[in-house]
């Protein structure tokens, strides 16, 4: 099923088609979160931080994946709204081809440097073995998290975020019962988790490369389209690039964050661990209704309709509201009773660390949530520039305020660069929006005078065939009249006769 963002109520539609986005980022989190949550609860709190401790590394490659995911939905989107069917075919197998080869070349690169970036990153000694095992399997499955959030992204820009909804239940529910089987039954520690990922990973991105090819050939279009076409690969390069070095570059700010924390040590880490976890949670939830307000101002603005984008935006901001608001207060409130998913009481300064994070981290949520919405419409526009502007302020000052109040405030001052850096860069983003650039700018005003030039050839053609029709119906009216008149007058002929 694929669906046409441009038409009906805003509201309705945007709820409609974020929903099923929302279950998948809901899926998708305790997909994350169920190795962290056996590893804390099953196999104790070293191993939530040996898992732990490869996580800004494991981000760094999702992150690449998100951040093609993005890339081509912005782009495939834009297609689909114009109503391109061919370009749409012919973009997905180029991105397909594009994103098998770095997959193997990040591959390939991971496992050579993996070790090395564990040592940069000052990881306890304690953790050290089983941090590196769980990250070589995991590098080793990171083809398959290319291809099913590539399918994912192409899927949203047809409309259609059901169909990877099911795969990602099914694969999340296939991951935890993995996960207790490699622990339980067949103990193999840290990399039983491991592995349970990359099966489940692997059958997901299998099944929705299958499903995505046979609903791409029911779509009817004029001519073959290209296996592979440069033009498609370079527009759709130009949005994901700076959506891989956004998503990237936030990692890569999180890891130095980390190293400072490590510093700390394992219990700390472990708390920390935990909290981010549940931070991240949060934050996903609301990038899924960005990705989604992202491929529906890509399409509205490629069917030229840019105050219904405006108003998508209005939508997905209340929707991020309501969102937040139970995270924040509970969060806030009794953040020991959610840390509990992952600590048990006995870890004293793990749980310290991670209530500490939460109180602190949580009142914000809905500052970081404008942001994330005002991004992804700059991101669906194609205004990368801004994007990438508004992406890094946040990261750069965050990572500088941890340098700047760790020796001040301790852990605490490293928990307050989150709420300083959302706020500043929220700022700047709600500027960069509100100057319309993103729907002003030379680049957009070519993609409606494109639009308008399109639609005028269209109308003209329309008023040229009801002109020929018209006079088509006049020249067979004649002809009739004739043929009448020649028949009454034979008629009359034969009655006199």
């Amino acid at each position: 099923m694929v669906k046409d963002l441009t038409v009906g109520k805003s509201s309705g539609v945007l709820w409609a088609f974020c929903l099923p986005l929302l279950i998948s980022a809901v899926f998708q989190q305790l997909y994350n979160m169920a190795d962290s949550i056996i590893a804390g609860r099953v196999l104790g709190e070293s191993a939530l931080a040996a898992v732990g401790a490869s996580y800004p590394i494991t981000m760094i490659f999702t992150a690449i994946a998100l951040g093609c995911n993005l890339g081509c939905s912005v782009i495939i989107s834009r297609l689909f709204g114009e109503k391109r069917i061919r370009d749409v075919k012919s973009g997905v197998s180029t991105i397909m081809i594009s994103v098998a080869v770095i997959g193997v070349v990040l591959t390939v690169a991971g496992v050579a440097s993996g070790k090395a970036v564990m040592s940069l990153l000052d990881t306890p000694a304690d953790i050290m073995n089983d941090s590196l095992l769980y990250l070589y399997i995991y590098i080793g499955g990171f083809l398959f998290v290319l291809l099913y959030n590539v399918c994912t992204g192409i899927f949203s820009a047809l409309g259609d975020s059901r169909t990877p909804l099911y795969f990602l239940i099914a694969s999340s529910v296939a991951n935890v019962a993995l996960d207790l089987v490699f622990t339980l039954a067949i103990p193999l520690g840290v990399s039983g988790l491991a592995w349970a990922t990359f099966l489940a990973q692997g059958v997901a991105g299998l099944a929705c490369i299958l499903t995505l090819f046979v609903k791409l050939r029911k779509l009817g279009s004029e001519g073959k389209a290209k296996t592979f076409s440069v033009m498609l690969l370079r527009q759709m390069c130009y949005v994901a690039i700076p959506s891989v070095l956004q998503q990237s570059f936030v990692s890569v700010g999180n890891l130095i964050i980390q190293s400072i924390i490590n510093g700390y040590g394992s219990s700390v880490l472990a708390g920390y661990i935990a909290a981010i976890k549940l931070n991240t949670f949060v934050l996903t939830t609301l990038t899924a209704v960005a990705g989604g307000l992202s491929a529906f101002t890509a399409q509205n603005l490629g069917a030229g309709k840019a105050s219904r984008a405006r108003q998508g935006t209005r939508v997905s901001l209340l929707m991020a509201f309501i969102m937040v608001a139970p995270f924040s207060i509970i969060y806030s409130v009794i953040p020991k009773l959610a840390l509990g998913l992952f600590l048990d009481e006995t870890s004293v300064t793990a749980v310290s660390a991670g209530v500490s994070f939460l109180t602190i981290v949580s009142p914000f949520y809905a500052v970081i949530a404008v942001k994330l919405m005002l991004d992804s419409v700059l991101r669906g526009s194609e205004s990368m520039a801004s994007f990438m502007v508004a992406t890094f302020a946040d990261l750069f000052i965050r990572v500088i305020l941890c340098y700047v109040l760790d020796p001040l405030l301790g852990i605490a001052g490293i928990w307050w660069s989150w709420p300083i850096g959302w706020g500043a860069a929220t700022a700047l983003s709600v500027i960069l929006y509100s100057t319309g650039r993103w729907y002003k700018s030379e680049r957009a005003k070519r993609i409606f005078a494109a639009l308008a030039e399109t639609e005028k050839k269209e109308d003209a053609g329309a008023e040229e065939t009801a002109s020929t029709a018209k006079k088509t119906v006049e020249s067979i009216e004649v002809r009739l009249h004739d043929i009448s008149v020649r028949i009454l007058a034979t008629l009359k002929n034969l009655w006199h006769a």
